[in-house]
Parts: structure tokens; sequence; C-alpha cells
């Protein structure tokens, strides 16, 4: 008698098994707890008063210190990548972001995308991939939100797939759709423990900061941070999928960077939007991450005390700070990220 083999592992996704309108609930909810904080704060520099300490997000209104905003973002994507990102050759960009509600220790997270774009590339071996992702909680409460496009390989090149459709997305948040946690109140805020004097109508629309710091980026950290996130995709770890290294996962960058930007913007605490993003080159162990920022917009919010700041923040792996790409208009070899958010400062 022959026994039949039977194959029960998940290959992942590939380019054609994709529809435009398919919805796809993630696997695996994440509790999360402070532990994920004190992991987050061991693997990046981050000093954020608001996320940092209880007494002081109390001070500002709230019941206490809500897990950093992108170790948020982080769970939640990291849900995702099974099921749309395990066989991509690169995340691409960004857009349509909002965190909706505070993420607090002991909620649950989980992930739902729907299929909102496709593209097939001309070598045929490859195609783009649109998804809108939302986070909830143990509630059902949505918590984040975010377009995010990706290149994902097919697995038979000569596979039929639909014709494309490129979603029309915004190039950024509207200030009045960001949403502010409620009973946040900045008309107290303490400067001197939040580490700068900088205030909201100390910027200027244009102004460029650079961060001056930079964090050498180790394998060790790399592959712990993609862990603990539970980020499974094959070119963070195997080698044989990126033979000149394991590429660092984009999000760990964006998380460096920001957390280089707290010498210069202290007191821009909650991130509240994401309007875009590029991982313009990828990032290998080794790399020595610095960051600048320019402030892209301000505005006023209806919460006491608080106002928005709309910033581009740039990660480089060297070179002259405040360039960002060539004459032809590429990114230049040396930027790893440009990335465009709204954030939360006092006024």
């Amino acid at each position: 008698m022959t026994t039949q083999r039977r194959h029960k592992t998940n290959p992942g996704r590939f380019f054609e098994d994709y529809r435009v309108g398919q919805t796809i609930e993630h696997a695996v909810p994440r509790t999360v707890s402070g532990g994920e904080r004190a992991l987050y704060h061991a693997l990046y520099p981050a000093r954020h008063a608001l996320y940092s300490s209880d007494t002081f997000a109390g001070a500002c209104g709230l019941p206490a210190s809500p897990l950093d905003d992108l170790a948020a973002f982080h769970v939640v994507f990291g849900k995702t990548v099974p099921d749309v990102s395990l066989n991509a050759v690169a995340n691409l960009g960004y857009a349509e972001g909002r965190w909706l509600k505070p993420v607090w220790p002991g909620d649950t997270l989980r992930s739902v995308s729907e299929v909102i774009g496709l593209k097939p590339n001309s070598n045929g071996k490859t195609g783009v991939v649109w998804v809108r992702t939302t986070g909830l909680n143990q509630n059902d409460e949505a918590v984040l939100e975010y377009v995010r496009w990706v290149m994902v390989r097919k697995a038979d090149p000569g596979a039929q797939v639909p014709e494309p459709v490129v979603p029309d997305l915004a190039k950024a948040v509207p200030a009045d759709r960001l949403v502010i946690p409620d009973g946040l109140d900045f008309s107290t805020y303490d400067f001197t423990l939040a580490g700068e004097p900088h205030r909201w109508g100390d910027y200027e629309i244009g102004e460029t900061i650079d961060h001056v710091d930079g964090v050498t980026v180790e394998e060790a950290e790399h592959m712990l941070a993609t862990r603990l996130w539970q980020n499974t995709a094959k070119v963070h770890f195997d080698l044989t999928f990126r033979p000149e290294g394991r590429l660092i996962y984009g999000g760990h960058v964006i998380s460096m960077a920001r957390a280089l930007s707290f010498n210069g913007l202290a007191n821009a605490q909650m991130i509240v939007g994401l309007n875009g993003g590029a991982h313009a080159n990828p990032c290998f162990a080794g790399d020595t991450i610095k960051a600048w920022s320019e402030v892209l917009d301000k505005a006023e919010t209806p919460a006491p005390g608080v106002g928005a700041i709309r910033l581009r923040l740039v990660a480089t792996k060297g070179g002259d700070p405040f360039r960002l790409k060539n004459d032809e208009g590429r990114y230049l070899p040396e930027v790893l990220l440009d990335l465009d958010y709204w954030a939360l400062m006092p006024l």
C-alpha cells in the first residue's frame, strides 16, 4: 500500500494568489505587555517621555503610558507577513496610516488586510501587491490602519494574473483626520522632564534638523527585533534568498531613526499619521544609521495644548545630511529611509 504524502506546511502566497477585494484574516493574535516596551527600549535608544513614564503620561491626561506607537505598528505588521510578504522581494512603501487608539499593556492585537491593488512587473517574475491593513484589539476596536505595497515573487512565471489595478492613494493624511487620544492634554506639559524646551511654535515649515548621533546595526539585534515582532519574511533570515546579506527589516530602520530623532525632536511625542514612506536602499548589518528631519507642515488640534507637526524623517548610512536625491530624482545610494509622518507636540 502506498502512503500518500500530504503537505501541511505553508509556503506563503505568491503574486498570482492575490485578487483585488480579497480579505485576509491574519493568524496568531498577540497579547502585549510591559515586556514588549522593555525590549523595544533595549533595541532602540527610545526616550520619548510619554512612552517611558506612567507618571509623565498621567500628567498629560492619559491613564498610563501606552505601548510605543511604532511597537504597536510592528506587532500589527508582523501578523501580516506570512500572508502578504513571506515571498516578498522588497517592501516598497506606505500611505494613509493612522493610529486610532492607544495600545495598552494587556491588549491583544490581531490584523486584517484587504487587497486593494495588483500590478505585474514587466519581468514576468514578480508583481506589486497593495494591501490595507487594520490592527484590532480584543474589543474589535481598530487601533491602527495603513496601506503598504510590496513586491512579491510569482511561483509560476507563466501564471495568468488579473488586469492591473493601482489604487489612488492620498499624498498625506489631512490634519483634521488625525485621531487625538481621549484625554490628551499638553497644557501643563513638563519640558524639563521631556528633555528639550522646543515646542510646536519653535519649529518652522522648511526647517531641517540634523539628529547628529548614529547607531551601527548589529546582526544579533536585528534578528532579535524581527523575531520579537514575529516577522517571518525569508529575506530577513535565510541567506539563500539574499546571498549578499540578510536584509535588515525596514521597521528596524524606522524605529532606529525615530529614536535618534529624539535629539532635536524630543517633544514630538506621539506618531498619529503615516503619510508615506519608502525604503530607498537596503540596510545590512554593519551599516551605521544616522538621521535628519525636515518640517513639512504644522496644524493645530482641538486637544488642549496639543499641536500636530508633519515631519520627513530620513535615515542614511553616511553622506552629507539633508541630501536625499540626485539630479535625476533618484534616491542617493546612502539613503535608507524616507518617511513622512504626523506627530503630536505641545503648543
